[in-house]
Order: structure tokens, then sequence, then C-alpha cells
């Protein structure tokens, strides 16, 4: 027995796009961080060029009655960028913006002064004719972390993709096990009956042997029945092609047989808008499943007693089939959630048959199913469209 949901037997595609996804937004990343920083690095170039040109103001010579009050502030604003201004015999003279406890220690000023030289190129400050000054600077602590910006973001990015990716394997693993516990439930109910049935003819038959005429034919009728189900369990999953067939014969049997087999409580009845046969493309085995499948919802939902009313129109190139009954009805916020596996409203139930139910309709018919309407304490209509 095969079954392979499409999500389930599309895995490796999620994988795939899951893996992709996480690279274009790391790439992506990496690239508007790098052009950021790019720009960062350019604007505070020009600020400590215009530091050091502030600088080179404050210790001229060539007029000593030029206003040093502009040249002071933009000294002075520099708060951010680390700074060391050295002379031409490479003492350094002057530093600015680093850390005052250790810039004490004169062998850590120059093994920062090597660091520096290591990044960008020195600032010029020329003093007077023959008396040049040079100033060294690294990147500011906002700029330095934003260096390693993208790559934190990268881990925290890959960290959630490897969650939610763990999340959803999780998650799959429970629906294919609700699915199979689900099917295995299915497989047991559908055995069931015909099963029981053969036991009750086998004792009666050990107690009557002659009595051939009566039980024979009723044996051969539960035989056929698991035969019936062997066939609908084995095209599960399996390519089928559909056969042309009379909709109308195929749905009067099913009527029949679950007509026989339900409470008298349960009143059943056809109403075909249209010619006796409407020829459509059906798996007759799956299809006869859909409708015992909408035929047991029902009567769920009528606790055993009330009517099915089955109707069956044409129009263009569709078939129309509704079911309708008078039970307990679905609120609408369920409409769609009827379908998923798993939901039920029986404490016994495993929610697999409408589920198999839309499956069989879209996937080996190419047609839909639905809630056409439904209010609650009056009654649901189930409305399937199947193309001719």
């Amino acid at each position: 027995m095969k079954l392979s949901f499409n999500i389930y037997s599309k895995k490796t595609w999620w994988e795939i796009g899951l893996l992709i996804f996480a690279l274009i937004i790391s790439v992506s990343s990496l690239i508007i961080t790098g052009n950021l920083v790019s720009r960062l690095e350019r604007e505070e170039r020009k600020k400590i060029e215009l530091w050091a040109e502030g600088m080179r103001e404050l210790v001229s010579t060539d007029n000593p009655n030029q206003d040093m009050f502009l040249p002071l502030m933009v000294v002075k604003n520099n708060e951010t960028v680390p700074v060391i201004v050295v002379n031409q015999n490479d003492s350094i003279i002057f530093f600015r913006n680093i850390d005052s406890v250790k810039a004490k220690d004169e062998t850590y000023l120059k093994s920062l002064l090597t660091e520096m030289r290591k990044g960008y190129p020195p600032i010029e400050i020329k003093i007077a004719d023959d008396k040049k000054q040079y100033v060294y600077y690294e990147d500011s602590i906002l700029l330095f972390k934003l260096h390693y910006y993208p790559y934190v973001q990268l881990v925290f990015f890959f960290i959630f993709i490897l969650i939610a990716y763990l999340a959803f394997s999780s998650l799959r693993r429970f629906e294919q096990n609700q699915v199979w516990m689900g099917m295995a439930k299915e497989t047991a109910h559908q055995l069931g009956t015909p099963i029981s049935s053969l036991m009750a003819w086998l004792e009666l038959l050990k107690q009557n042997p002659l009595n051939d005429n009566t039980v024979v034919p009723e044996i051969e009728n539960d035989i056929k029945r698991l035969e019936l189900i062997a066939k609908r369990f084995s095209k599960i999953g399996s390519v089928s092609l559909p056969e042309s067939v009379n909709l109308t014969e195929v749905v009067q049997n099913v009527t029949q047989y679950m007509e026989h087999r339900s409470s008298s409580k349960i009143k059943f009845a056809l109403h075909i808008n249209a010619t006796q046969e409407i020829i459509t493309p059906l798996i007759v085995p799956l299809f006869e499943w859909v409708m015992e499948n909408l035929y047991k919802n029902a009567m769920d939902a009528m606790d055993g007693s009330g009517n099915i009313d089955v109707v069956i129109f044409e129009q263009n190139k569709y078939v129309y089939i509704d079911v309708k009954d008078n039970g307990k009805g679905i609120p609408k916020s369920k409409f769609k959630t009827v379908f998923k596996p798993g939901y039920t409203t029986k404490q016994r139930g495993w929610g697999l048959g409408l589920s198999l139910t839309k499956r069989i309709v879209e996937e080996y018919h190419h047609g839909k199913i639905f809630v056409k309407s439904s209010e609650l304490n009056q009654g649901t209509t189930f409305r399937m469209v199947l193309p001719k």
C-alpha cells in the first residue's frame, strides 16, 4: 500500500528551496552591508582629512591673527575615530579617542600605530616647508562592528533556518504518522464488515450445511466486497486511468449498497436532472469510495436518523454532484479544515475520510470538492464538480 501526499513527495524541493532562500538572503545581506561599510569608510576618511586640516590650522604659524575657533571645533568634534599623529622622526606627538589608561604604556601606543599602518594610508599635515606630521587612524567602533555584523546576522539567520527546518520535519513526521495510523484504521474499518459477515455465514453453514442456496450468494457478495477494498487500496498512490462509465449507474449502486447497510431511519433520495445516462471518466472503485465516505459523513452528522439527498446534473462540460444531509452542520470557519488529515469530530475517528475523498476527486479525477453550504443544526451540502 502506497500513500504519498504531494508535500511529502516534494520534500527535496522544499529543502532545496529553503537553502536557496537562505543563500539569497545571506548574499544580499553581505552585499548591502559591504556597500554601507565602504560608504562609511569614505566618510570617515573625509572626516579625518578635515580633522588633519584643522590640526594644521591650529599649529600653523603662517597667519598668527587667524581665527582659531573653526579649526578648534573641527578637531574637537572627532570623538569616535582613533587617531595617532607622528612627526617626521616617527615619534608619537599626539593621539585621540584611545583608551587613556592603556595609552600610558608607550609599548601599547607603538603596537597600535603598527596596526594602523597596516590599514589606511596616512594623511600628511604640512606644518612648514621643512616640517611635516602624519595622521594615522583606524575604524571607529561603529564601523568595526559593522564589518562583523553581517556574519553575526548570518549565524542567527542560519540558526533560524535550522530551527524552522527541524520544526517542519518534525511536523511532517507527525502528519505522516497520523496518516499511516489513519490508513490502518480505515483499512480495518473497510475490512471489518465483510469479514464479520463471512464469519456469520460460516457459522450458519456449520449449523446447516445444506442451506447453500441462501448462503453462497451472500458469501460471494462479501468476497466481491473484499476484492473491491483491495482494489481501492492498491489504486491509492498508483497511476490509474479513468474509464468512461455511466455515472448515474455507479451512484445508484453505491447508494443501494449503503442503504442496505444503514439504519432504516436514514432515507436516501436520488435526484437526477438529466437523461438517465451521464457518461463520465471515472476510476470506479475510488469514486465509489468517495460516495461512501460522503454518505458515512452524512450519517455520522445525523446520528443515525435523517435524510440524504443526492442531486446530479450536467452544465456545460461538467457534472455536478451534491450530497445533502440534515445533520449537525459545519461552522463556516471549518469549511476547508474538514478536508485536512486528522480533523474529526468523532471521539474514535482518525479524520482521514474526507481527506482521502478530496485527494481522490482532485488528483485522480481532476475535479473539485468543497462544502457548498452548511447551517448549524440544519444540515450540510457537499458539492463535487467533475469534468466530462
